[in-house]
């Protein structure tokens, strides 16, 4: 399944969650992209993954715990 991660930041740390997500490790969750936008959400990740719980866990436990994340919402596709 692919996930579209839609993530609201803190002013001026975009840049910094999105180099933190893309040093995130995990043999279960493959990263597609991470990128900085426009518009009314700071940035976007893309990942894919096999197992529903294991992508909400990669979502709460490594990505809402950067600093600077205020909050996401998750899409899955």
């Amino acid at each position: 399944m692919r996930a579209y991660v839609l993530i609201e930041a803190a002013v001026g740390t975009s840049n910094f969650i999105v180099s933190g997500i893309r040093s995130l490790a995990s043999d279960d969750i493959k990263l597609v992209s991470a990128d900085v936008v426009t518009g009314p959400y700071d940035s976007i990740v893309v990942l894919e993954a096999n197992d529903l719980d294991q992508l909400a866990r990669f979502v709460t436990d490594k990505i809402q715990a950067i600093n600077g994340v205020q909050r996401t919402l998750t899409c899955v596709a």
